[in-house]
């Protein structure tokens, strides 16, 4: 039996342009975190929003513990959904692990992508000899136990600091509601594959252009993260943002907006 993608991974695709960009959320969100962004360019383009099975509005019965055991099945799920719509020279904007599951789709289908964008992307998150990924093992075992534990208490804790613009408590607020909406179990599993994922060698074999758009404050994606993506992946621009925390799609969309505009139209400069 075909599996119906567009339904599984409750896609939308509107807009009146014909080149596809396609918007990849990270971690606990959903594809409406990128509706602060979309009005900006659905005039140009074809917008392709989408949920990771687990995530949003996907069907939580095609969940499969095995093939989303590693962020190839999230590229996976990204690839599915180009390949169900034939999206081809594809703008993929990825928030968070998403942009290296952006990369990873990229590496196995460069044919469908034209450019990649690469909100707060992280290759490793935890430090390793001179590589600065932000967190210490023990941290990362601490935040893995804490969601076991207590996820509702974890999701509003943690929510606050990731948004970091305590003048906008209402977007943190939307953050934790957006991580306690999702299935605990499926949560932490990809918590435990994001931040024990290392993929730091996939850099380097990537072959599709990219701006990298870094938080000037980001305490998932500290700046030595943007500046090492930016060493290692090629063909990339690196941004740094004036914005701060860990989603600037939501807390600083004009500025957002204002850089993935520059670097389509081929006007930004490498940071």
């Amino acid at each position: 039996m075909a599996v119906d993608v567009l339904r599984r991974n409750n896609v939308k695709v509107f807009g009146r342009g014909t080149q596809p960009m396609v918007f990849a959320h990270g971690f606990g969100c959903d594809q409406n975190m990128w509706r602060f962004i979309t009005p900006a360019f659905q005039n140009d383009y074809r917008i392709v929003l989408f949920d990771y099975v687990g995530s949003g509005h996907s069907d939580l019965r095609a969940y499969d513990r095995t093939r989303y055991g590693t962020l190839g099945g999230y590229a996976e799920d990204l690839l599915d959904v180009c390949g169900a719509l034939d999206v081809r020279n594809a703008i993929v904007v990825g928030h968070s692990v998403s942009g290296i599951v952006a990369v990873l789709a990229a590496k196995r289908e460069p044919q469908r992508f034209a450019q990649l964008i690469l909100i707060g992307p992280s290759p490793r998150y935890i430090n390793d000899g001179d590589y600065v990924g932000g967190f210490d093992r023990a941290d990362i075992d601490g935040l893995l136990e804490t969601m076991e534990k207590n996820y509702i208490g974890w999701a509003n804790y943690l929510a606050p600091a990731i948004m970091a613009n305590p003048d906008r408590p209402e977007l943190a607020a939307e953050l934790a509601e957006s991580f306690c909406s999702t299935d605990p179990v499926i949560a932490r599993r990809f918590a435990e594959v994001t931040f024990l994922s290392d993929n730091r060698a996939d850099l380097v074999e990537a072959t599709v252009p990219s701006l990298i758009l870094q938080c000037s404050a980001d305490i998932i994606a500290p700046p030595e993260v943007g500046e090492y993506v930016h060493r290692h992946l090629p063909l990339s621009t690196l941004r740094v943002m004036q914005a701060t925390g860990h989603c600037p799609h939501m807390s600083h969309p004009e500025e957002t907006i204002r850089e993935m505009k520059e670097y389509l139209s081929g006007k930004a400069r490498a940071a």
